[in-house]
């Protein structure tokens, strides 16, 4: 018979994360986990220890019931008592009698002698520990499964949240010290810049309310927030009352509502009447409405707490711009958000840029080949990041995947050395600009550019590409408030032609869905990586598709040099019906008495259906690409967006290299021209092993176009086929890219890869 209490609910495990994701430091949000935990366990003593990663130690960070004088002083290896054994092992202990445990170790500064029972759990995120949380009691209370559960439910829900602070400080972030933040790596290059937020969501936000602010120009501020909210709602709902169903529509309704509602505009007001700040307020007020639809039985009503926080997001949004305003005047801009979209990007100059962060998203996320193709550094999947204010300098490193907030003297000197470096290498890749890309033995490859902005074209064609190889015709319609019109898509193609010409041009046609949404035709997927995206979406909106290829017709009227990329195709239907489409957008065209001429079509490989249906689709088709990003994500079963599992995609898979050597020769029996594009065709040792698989065409971003020239003009083809030959007698991509990086070495072309780690420390720490 059980006669500890129950375990808590979810109601007050959300109750916990909510009041955690306030605090405005580390310091308040540990006081905070560690005293909810402790009323909810009804133990004596709850503790808290972290990680610091510089010193790869764990340390008393927090505790209720212990030595007030062991927070900051206690430490402890990986593997010391207790406590380091769970954050060796990562696994938890529950323990009657804590002294009987052979690693147990005890502390007399701690005072934890009669604490005999004992639970802790390691946190954990992406693998890696973070900390141990920890209840004890005395005899004779002892913990159960349960407890160990739910105390572990607590632990894995408090993993982000913990990430927001740096672990070897818990000082109030709004002073200016330097600051690590860890990310993954979206685009190379180092970077130093000021702080532009867009495009952020209200829960990563906080202010400090202990400074004094003027509750009159908060509330002002607020309200005119709201008034921008309301008019941005009724433009969006007029934009789309033609393209989406009525049911779609009444959100738009229920955010009209909730805005002149009491429990939302009222209750922040009257907050920051009493003091807090617009945006802390605002915070609060939406976490409270939020969490009672959350906490209801009725699915539809607890479906409508995301719409809350919804709404507080657009407000938060319109808040930031009242407050700090716009700065496409200036210069060496770090944008930052949940997922920096072309529509931010598209507000300055490429100029203006210096680097992009996204809390979300990964290496091969949209964003992050956005940022390759601008040839700025990204840094991707930071989590959650406050504590810093727009204006701050911060330092990105896009080589390993961080950022320096605040940075000394000391960073930006090595910074500032890496940047010289970086430009010397490009420099020495840019003399072989109007050589051919071809090996020291005389095997030939044609290198092409991938782009999606007008702002690239120029340069691509000043580092030698040899046409387009992927243009994504979904950026024009993701930079825009709508549907582009026919007209103005011929407008763009024009340009693109005539900039290449008589060089070949692939246009993939509209490829909306998954990463890549349109900001006025929203919708949302349970998995979207499977859902409606590509050529299924542009099937499913013919009018959309017609207008886009009448488009491409009329622009290669006279230039003949336009070819039809279809995306994500897995039926041989989808292409017969794209080509009645051709058919039908031609009809038309010659009945208006408007000049066109027909393409050459192919298809994207890119889903593995269309591996398999190659023979049956071959016929219809003049040529392939092989789409290495989604590919390598669909062979793998990865989401490469998905910052818990994106460490496991690399396209140096064995799986993938088998796929693409068994396609390459499956082509080239059909008579089939190939390509492939994707980050595989940047990356020097892939481009090694497709130089011996054969394939003759890569299409990449325009700044690697120097680099993987300068590569294939050092090396023979016939070193290439036996690289792959021992490749593919391996069982594991790290064995890969050692086997790939000493054959590099042995030829002194290190250079070509990515700074190592030990380079990129010196001087920073």
């Amino acid at each position: 018979m059980r006669l500890d209490p129950p375990p808590p609910s979810l109601e007050l495990l959300r109750h916990i994360i909510v009041d955690a994701s306030r605090a405005r430091n580390q310091a308040q949000q540990v006081d905070c986990i560690v005293k909810h935990v402790q009323q909810i366990f009804s133990v004596p003593v709850c503790s808290l220890y972290l990680i610091d990663s510089e010193r790869h130690e764990l340390r008393l960070i927090a505790t209720l019931g212990l030595n007030q004088r062991s927070v900051d002083n206690l430490k402890l290896a990986f593997g010391e008592g207790l406590i380091g054994t769970i954050a060796e092992s990562q696994l938890p202990l529950l323990l009657d009698r804590a002294s009987s445990h052979p690693d147990y170790l005890y502390f007399p500064e701690t005072g934890e002698a009669k604490f005999e029972a004992f639970l802790g759990v390691p946190i954990i995120h992406l693998g890696d520990t973070l900390g141990v949380l920890v209840v004890q009691d005395s005899p004779p209370r002892q913990f159960d499964d349960e407890d160990e559960a739910f105390l572990i439910t607590i632990s894995a829900q408090l993993a982000s949240s913990l990430l927001r602070w740096p672990s070897s400080q818990a000082t109030d972030l709004s002073e200016a010290l330097p600051r690590q933040i860890k990310g993954i790596k979206g685009a190379p290059g180092v970077a130093i810049g000021h702080i532009h937020f867009v495009s952020v969501e209200l829960h990563h936000f906080s202010v400090d309310n202990t400074v004094q602010v003027d509750s009159q120009q908060e509330l002002t501020e607020f309200q005119s927030a709201v008034t921008k909210t309301i008019v941005d709602l009724d433009a969006a709902r007029k934009r789309l009352r033609y393209s989406v169903s009525e049911d779609v529509l009444e959100v738009f309704d229920f955010y009209k509502l909730m805005l002149g509602s009491e429990q939302l505009t009222k209750k922040t007001e009257l907050r920051i009447s009493e003091g807090e700040t617009a945006i802390n307020a605002l915070r609060s007020t939406v976490d409270e409405c939020a969490l009672i639809f959350e906490s209801m039985d009725d699915i539809y009503f607890r479906a409508k707490g995301e719409d809350v926080r919804n709404i507080g997001n657009r407000l938060f949004k319109a808040l930031l711009q009242v407050s700090q305003g716009q700065v496409t005047d200036a210069s060496n801009i770090v944008l930052i958000g949940d997922l920096v979209s072309v529509a931010d990007i598209g507000q300055f100059e490429p100029g203006q840029l210096a680097a992009i962060v996204c809390m979300n998203g990964s290496a091969l996320s949209h964003t992050a080949l956005l940022a390759s193709a601008l040839g700025i550094p990204a840094v991707m999947g930071t989590g959650d990041i406050s504590g810093l204010k727009e204006g701050d300098t911060i330092a990105v490193d896009g080589y390993q995947g961080r950022l320096i907030a605040n940075p000394g003297d000391a960073v930006l000197k090595a910074f500032n050395e890496l940047i010289k470096q970086q430009q010397q290498q490009d420099r020495l890749y840019l003399q072989f600009r109007d050589q051919p890309a071809e090996t020291v033995d005389g095997y030939r490859i044609r290198l092409l550019a991938n782009t999606g902005l007008l702002a690239d074209i120029s340069p691509g064609l000043e580092r030698g590409a040899e046409g387009i190889g992927l243009y994504r015709t979904e950026i024009p319609f993701m930079a825009r408030d709508n549907f582009p019109s026919e007209e103005e898509q011929l407008e763009i193609y024009l340009h693109l032609l005539s900039a290449y010409h008589p060089h070949p041009v692939s246009m993939r046609t509209l490829d909306i869905g998954g990463d890549k949404p349109l900001p006025y035709f929203s919708f949302r997927e349970d998995n979207p990586a499977l859902g409606w995206r590509g050529i299924r979406f542009t099937l499913d909106n013919r009018p959309v598709f017609i207008s886009q290829l009448r488009a491409m017709l009329r622009a290669n009227a006279s230039l003949h040099n336009l070819r039809v990329l279809l995306p994500m195709v897995s039926r041989v239907d989808e292409v017969l019906d794209t080509l009645e489409l051709i058919n039908t957008a031609a009809e038309q065209l010659s009945k208006e008495g408007l000049s066109f001429h027909r393409p050459q079509l192919g298809i994207m490989v890119e889903v593995p259906a269309a591996i398999m249906l190659l023979p049956f689709i071959a016929p219809h088709i003049d040529f392939i690409s092989i789409g290495s990003n989604d590919l390598s994500q669909y062979i793998l079963a990865v989401d490469r967006n998905n910052p818990r599992v994106c460490s496991r995609f690399d396209l140096l898979h064995p799986a993938v290299l088998h796929t693409i050597v068994a396609l390459v020769q499956q082509a080239k029996e059909l008579h089939l021209n190939i390509s492939l594009c994707g980050e595989m065709a940047s990356d020097p040792l892939a481009v090694m092993l497709l130089i011996g698989m054969g394939i003759e065409v890569l299409s990449m971003n325009s700044c690697s176009l120097p680099k993987i020239k300068y590569l294939i003009r050092h090396i023979h083809r016939r070193d290439a086929e036996q690289w792959l030959n021992l490749a593919l007698k391996l069982d594991h991509e790290t064995k890969i890219r050692e086997l790939l990086t000493l054959n590099l070495e042995k030829l002194q072309l290190h250079d070509l890869l990515d700074p190592p780690e030990g380079q990129q420390e010196q001087g920073i720490q």
